[in-house]
């Protein structure tokens, strides 16, 4: 099984984007799906999880901001990410259990 993360790129302070966590196999219905996010120079961090059930957690800093997401069928998870800021400016990435990181999805904040 492989995680693509997509759906980032470029985008003013205070704009939205929507990331895309797709999975090679039928995985999301019965794991917890994360996503993180790097900043270059920075470790890797927590942003928000969903559970099997359809409970959801977030970061602090992104609460009332993003919100994840899941379509079983279409083996997807989503990030819904308002009201961006500079400061969300880093490569994010999806994840579930042991199975490997993926190679992230670039996500720019303008000032």
């Amino acid at each position: 099984v492989q995680l693509v993360e997509s759906g980032g790129g470029l985008v003013q302070a205070g704009g939205p984007l929507r990331l895309s966590c797709a999975a090679s196999g039928s995985i999301f219905s019965s794991n917890v799906v994360n996503w993180y996010r790097q900043a270059p120079g920075k470790q890797r961090e927590f942003v928000a999880s969903i559970t099997a059930g359809g409970s959801t957690n977030c970061a602090d800093s992104v609460k009332g901001r993003f919100t994840i997401s899941r379509d079983n069928a279409k083996n997807t998870v989503y990030l819904q990410m308002n009201s961006l800021k500079p400061e969300d400016t880093a490569v994010y990435y999806c994840k579930v259990s042991l199975i490997p990181w993926g190679q992230g999805t670039q996500v720019t904040v303008s000032s």
